[in-house]
């Protein structure tokens, strides 16, 4: 924090004292939208063996001045924006194909997966939380 003197000490230290207690509120926002952000995320992806879920993860950097928010699961993508002829934009492949399920023990045949949007809906949500708790602060 950048040293700030005025024409008494303790107007400074008042000042000093004031933009400490900014950058602890701003830390506590941040930290607060990532966990709300994750929570989110979890709670709109689609169940399933958990392993989307359990790979959404956050990471706080910088003294809680940055927060990370990941997911793992390498088809999360997938699951967010859909596949095969169900893909959002009609990016996907138009055409059926075939492969097989080690989870069902037999081939399978699809024309694709629909999107379960979990990710953007939940950053969306955080991104209007920390909107709405920064503009509280009184800087």
């Amino acid at each position: 924090m950048a040293n700030i003197r005025f024409g008494s000490r303790r107007l400074s230290r008042a000042v000093q004292r004031f933009g400490e207690g900014v950058i602890d509120e701003v830390k506590r926002i941040v930290v607060e939208t990532a966990y709300m952000i994750q929570a989110n995320a979890r709670s709109l992806a689609p169940e399933d063996d958990g392993n989307l879920k359990n790979s959404i993860e956050v990471q706080i950097r910088d003294g809680g001045l940055t927060a990370v928010v990941t997911v793992g699961a390498h088809y999360a993508i997938y699951v967010e924006f859909g596949t095969g002829i169900y893909a959002v934009n009609g990016d996907g492949r138009q055409t059926p194909w075939t492969y097989y399920s080690d989870k069902l023990g037999r081939f399978v045949r699809t024309k694709g997966m629909r999107a379960q949007p979990y990710w953007f809906p939940a950053i969306e949500a955080g991104r209007r939380h920390f909107h709405t708790e920064m503009s509280r602060l009184v800087i």
